[in-house]
């Protein structure tokens, strides 16, 4: 295996913002097609809230199954002339992924109803396998960009913020184009936010191409040159066996429940009755945003990420407990409160990512084996399974509490039940990131600093011995 490229050994300013773009790239159609595909095919497409939630879950399971075929690609097969393993499949991905959300909002509810639902479902899974292709390639980069805690927690933060960042600046903006004055659903509004997130998906795509670098190359192992077979099935045995992989897994779960947007635009509409208030989100989301852009790592290198994801989890639980008994009457009011006790989970957000990058090192540490695309592809995985389910128990629960497709208006007590969902989602999935860190994640960060200094020890050697 080669080492390090000595030449550089901190990721630059602007390779933080080709991450950043990175991730505000995929986000721009994945949290538009996250937040809006549910109204768009319940309001607009008249499909019920149950069909959806058995489409979520079916198209969630299928993306966990192939994440491992699509992850293991870059350890598998070596494309371009260069030496970089993640960026050329960045390239094929980031097309597919753009059309497919031109196909997902696409006005189709003129065509016959099975054919229709068809559409939604061929579209919406084809949509899951493109942003597969890209996201893969993309999450396990971080890995071979640099090996530096610090500097992985910087592009953690970079990434991080390009997901934020999209929910700050792009998705509040959505409500203004989708919605009509009298609060009826605009369907070409909603193909032209899809046209351009698509646009500014591949814009943002190069600039992550153009800016980022891979620095740790490792000679390619796979193949009829080195007469090594990759065993897929092995690397999975020894991923089930990692404790840092498995808690990070699971807390993730746990995220998804926090963050989980299919139902936001009904709350504005049928609890505040004021469904193009969602755009001032930006307004009000944007200080915390930059606020934590400069605490959260800092805090972070002082007290460790384990540590501070603990603390923020617990800080989460306490603040959705208030927010679920109390009501607010008031949307912005509502918003300002909302934002404050979603602090925890963009903590989490921000280091989640140098958590995982920890969990692939771990399993160099403990097997002395490394294939970075699969591990993350396990990795992401648990992200599925995670969206799956939270995507059908929460389109499901949009049905139980009353909502009513096709209807001109829906039932007084279906936003009440809409706004004990909004609230009591992100407390359950609080309560997951809390008990799977605290009982499972092992590395704090004295126990990560001793890991990072075996490696480096190990990866000297063999580079003296090459």
């Amino acid at each position: 295996m080669k080492g390090h490229d000595t030449t550089e050994n901190k990721v630059s300013i602007k390779e933080q913002i080709g991450y950043f773009c990175g991730d505000f790239g995929g986000s721009l159609v994945n949290l538009y097609i996250s937040a809006f595909y549910l109204t768009f095919c319940t309001y607009v497409l008249g499909i019920s809230p149950a069909w959806m939630a058995a489409l979520f879950l079916f198209a969630r399971i299928w993306d966990a199954i192939n994440d491992p075929m699509i992850g293991s690609l870059p350890d598998r097969f070596k494309i371009g002339n260069g030496s970089d393993r993640f960026k050329p499949w960045v390239k094929i991905f980031m097309v597919p992924l753009a059309l497919s959300s031109l196909l997902c909002f696409s006005d189709v509810s003129g065509f016959p109803d099975l054919l229709k639902h068809i559409w939604v479902a061929v579209t919406y899974i084809l949509y899951g396998m493109a942003y597969t292709g890209v996201s893969m390639p993309y999450g396990a980069m971080a890995s071979v960009i640099t090996d530096d805690p610090v500097e992985r927690t910087k592009l953690s933060r970079a990434r991080a913020f390009g997901g934020i960042g999209t929910g700050i600046l792009f998705i509040p903006l959505i409500s203004l184009a989708i919605w009509d004055d009298a609060g009826n659903p605009n369907a070409g509004g909603y193909f032209m936010m899809a046209v351009i997130a698509g646009i500014l998906s591949i814009c943002f795509y190069l600039a992550l191409i153009h800016f980022s670098k891979e620095r740790i190359h490792q000679n390619f192992k796979y193949g009829k040159k080195t007469n090594t077979q990759y065993r897929f099935t092995h690397i999975l045995k020894e991923a089930f066996t990692n404790r840092a992989l498995i808690g990070i897994m699971l807390a993730s779960v746990g995220s998804m429940f926090a963050s989980s947007q299919s139902a936001t635009s009904s709350l504005y509409k049928e609890y505040y009755h004021m469904p193009k208030a969602m755009a001032a989100t930006s307004l009000i989301s944007l200080p915390m945003m930059i606020l934590s852009f400069f605490v959260v790592p800092r805090l972070a290198q002082k007290i460790g990420n384990r540590t501070l994801i603990i603390s923020s989890a617990a800080y989460g639980i306490v603040a959705y407990t208030i927010l679920f008994l109390v009501p607010i009457p008031n949307a912005y009011l509502f918003m300002f409160v909302n934002t404050v006790a979603g602090v925890g989970l963009t903590v989490f957000t921000m280091l989640v990512w140098a958590l995982v990058t920890e969990a692939i090192d771990y399993q160099e540490f403990k097997s002395g084996e490394r294939s970075d695309g699969t591990i993350y592809s396990v990795y992401t995985f648990s992200r599925k399974i995670g969206s799956a389910v939270t995507a059908s128990v929460a389109t499901g629960l949009i049905g139980a509490a009353g909502f009513v497709a096709g209807a001109e208006t829906q039932a007084a007590e279906f936003g009440e039940n809409i706004r004990k969902l909004i609230t009591a989602l992100p407390l359950f999935g609080s309560i997951i990131i809390l008990v799977s860190i605290v009982f499972i994640y092992p590395l704090n960060k004295k126990q990560s600093a001793a890991m990072y200094e075996t490696l480096r020890n190990k990866r000297e050697t063999e580079r003296k011995a090459s």
